[in-house]
């Protein structure tokens, strides 16, 4: 047989910060200078809970130091959550990695999970109601966002699509097709037209910015703009991570994975000239790069994971992969704040810090190990090859609608600061221990109902608005590894006797894991490792195959969690010879790629019982004796000569036209079809 040839292929308050003849069978063949300071910069440290004054000077005469007020903070802060604990939560059927509040223009929250689901939420007097729930994508959903109206809704995932929706009627209307994976998404509109439709931005991982017409577009291009509706940033050299539109400004931010921070606004699409415009000279106030603090995150080496920008457009935050937030002013590209929220930090809060933050020992290791494993989780998912599995809810930054508060998730809990005095003034969900909030949204306000808007024209004329419903702000946060995301309010939760009555809504029909230790959980899921059915669905149809755990139990194994995790989505039929067979399961898609889910090739798993006797059989390919990997193929033909070569792991029950009609594809002299046929998804069943 021959030979493959060339192989398959927190909790920290403050902190000092530095700124700146026959037929062989298939083969996988820095400190900042006081000059640059302006006002507000002095001090790049985490936000202190209370003053903390040095010894004073031996001699000359003390500076008296200007004390910082917030006026009306009072009322800034009736304005925002102050719960210790969350209200209500609410479930999907897998982990919540998106919230989206779309805010008083619609009052309408949007929620995703880590399958695929979208879910809309009306904002009630109190609390949410349920609306409507989409399968959206056939994977998880990497980036959702809502365009500043309110009234449209976008999400773009792993399955290559962006899904359109409506949010006021709660429906999808429209639906793209992507050329490349798509890693993030925010709304833009063109400045010269105030009424004209906004424009939807999608990056991708090649690093470029796709600008398009959401009602016009129906797929994007790799070769550039598809038309008159469609425009490209090219600034990015790497994947993006993270974008975020300023109304204000009429331009976007946009953070790719190597750091690099850029600002761009899209003008005029298809009117002749340049569409995109770089650092627009309207906006900023600095006329070279190199004059602002854009390049730190390069410098520190780290990414950011969630942006935002706040509603008067003066600053934008965003969470990095280094356990810091970084806030900036906008025209000026000032660093502005850096909050150390790492481990070391939050050990040292523990240990040092005031008493109000500090957790009793047991409490703290506990929420530091849940700490680590998000960390490393983050680092899974930020990783090129990441799959399904690995994907997890970001750490989150919002401002509130003045301006002068940031709420982010910490180790300790959600952090609010008062971006004018630099102090946490509270702390959301600090006592609950069983949590690690990660994204966060925020929701101020009242619901607006067609009924309450009546008796608000009859209150201002009457000159009373005393009777009008009060103000019921919601923050709204994901936690990492739970199914569920939490609203925490300015109302502590009831007591109820009644489960089926307490805070946490089962909208959702749990299972048996929910209610088990970590541990034991865990194990429960590991008898689960193998399934018995599975579908792939591809470009060309569904095929529906029978497995055989019990006479190939490691091959199955195999198969099935590479399936769950997504690892053969996308994937293309690379090798289809007529009369032969079809041959999958290579990432690189020539032969050469592909591994096990141990990382290294695994034993074949011969029984004499199953055997190439008739088509339709789904079996490993290999480069000889025990070099098993990822890649496999089915058979359109009885193939005897394959015996005893290659492990026989399945067969097709359901779709042999499908298999039929991919091996009649034109292929090339290497038995590459030249149009791509590929794996959508496998839902693999016990």
């Amino acid at each position: 047989m021959a030979g493959r040839g060339s192989g398959r292929g927190n909790g920290a308050m403050s902190g000092e910060e530095e700124v700146l003849g026959e037929m062989a069978g298939p083969m996988p063949g820095p400190s900042l200078a006081e000059d640059e300071v302006e006002e507000g910069e002095e001090d790049l440290v985490g936000p202190m809970p209370g003053p903390m004054p040095g010894p004073a000077p031996e001699e000359g005469p003390r500076k008296k130091k200007r004390k910082r007020n917030l006026p009306y903070e009072r009322t800034y802060l009736d304005a925002l959550p102050c719960s210790q604990m969350y209200e209500r939560s609410y479930m999907h059927r897998d982990d919540v990695t998106h919230v989206v509040c779309v805010g008083s223009r619609s009052d309408f929250v949007i929620t995703a999970s880590k399958d695929g689901f979208v879910k809309f939420w009306k904002k009630a007097k109190e609390g949410i109601e349920f609306v409507k729930v989409f399968r959206a994508h056939l994977t998880h959903i990497a980036a959702m966002a809502c365009s500043v109206d309110g009234g449209l809704l976008a999400t773009v995932s792993e399955d290559r699509t962006a899904k359109i929706f409506d949010v006021s009627n709660f429906d999808m209307i429209s639906m793209v097709n992507l050329h490349d994976r798509p890693t993030s998404l925010c709304w833009a509109s063109e400045r010269a037209e105030a009424s004209s439709q906004p424009r939807l931005a999608i990056g991708f991982a090649s690093g470029r910015v796709h600008v398009i017409d959401h009602l016009t577009s129906t797929a994007t291009r790799a070769d550039g703009p598809n038309g008159k509706g469609e425009a490209v940033f090219k600034g990015h050299r790497a994947a993006l991570a993270v974008m975020a539109y300023n109304p204000s400004a009429d331009a976007v931010v946009s953070i790719d994975r190597s750091g690099a921070v850029e600002y761009w606004r899209a003008a005029g699409l298809g009117e002749g000239g340049d569409p995109i415009e770089s650092f627009p000279k309207d906006v900023v106030k600095f006329e070279y790069k190199s004059d602002t603090h854009l390049f730190e995150l390069q410098k520190a080496k780290c990414t950011a994971l969630s942006l935002c920008v706040s509603k008067d457009g003066k600053h934008f935050a965003c969470a990095c992969t280094d356990s810091r937030i970084r806030l900036f002013s906008f025209a000026t590209g000032k660093l502005r704040r850096v909050y150390d929220e790492t481990v070391e930090a939050s050990q040292e809060l523990q240990d040092n810090g005031p008493q109000a933050f500090r957790l009793e020992g047991i409490d703290f290791g506990r929420r530091l190990a849940v700490e680590k494993k998000y960390q490393a989780a983050l680092g899974r998912m930020a990783a090129e090859g990441s799959t399904n599995q690995d994907v997890v809810a970001t750490p989150g930054a919002v401002f509130d609608d003045s301006g002068n508060f940031l709420l982010y998730s910490t180790l300790l809990g959600v952090k609010v600061v008062n971006l004018h005095t630099n102090k946490v003034v509270r702390v959301l969900g600090q006592v609950e221990n069983t949590e690690r909030f990660t994204y966060v949204a925020l929701y101020q306000g009242a619901a607006q109902s067609s009924s309450s808007k009546a008796k608000l024209s009859t209150a201002i004329k009457s000159g009373s608005l005393k009777s009008l419903q009060e103000p019921d702000p919601i923050m709204f946060a994901c936690a990492f590894k739970k199914q569920r995301f939490y609203l925490f309010t300015r109302r502590e939760p009831e007591d109820f006797e009644d489960v089926s009555l307490g805070r946490d809504v089962f909208n959702e029909k749990p299972v048996v894991d929910d209610f088990l230790p970590e541990a034991e959980r865990a194990g429960a899921k590991g008898k689960d490792k193998v399934a018995r059915e599975a579908t792939i669905f591809t470009t060309a149809g569904d095929i529906k195959v029978e497995l055989f755990p019990d006479r190939c139990p490691r091959t199955v194994e195999n198969w099935t969690q590479h399936s769950r995790n997504s690892y053969y989505d996308g994937v293309i039929f690379h090798r289809v010879i007529k009369g032969f067979m079809i041959q999958t399961g290579d990432p690189l898609g020539d032969g050469t790629g592909g591994e096990s889910i141990w990382g290294q090739e695994f034993e074949d798993e011969i029984d004499r019982d199953l055997r190439f006797d008739r088509p339709y059989v789904l079996a490993m390919a290999n480069a000889g004796p025990n070099t098993n990997g990822s890649q496999f193929f089915i058979t359109t033909a009885a193939c005897p000569w394959l015996d005893g070569k290659h492990t026989i792991f399945g067969r097709v029950t359901k779709g042999a036209d499908v298999a039929y009609a991919i091996e009649r594809v034109r292929t090339d002299d290497n038995d590459k079809p030249y149009e791509d046929v590929k794996i959508v998804n496998i839902l693999a069943t016990s």
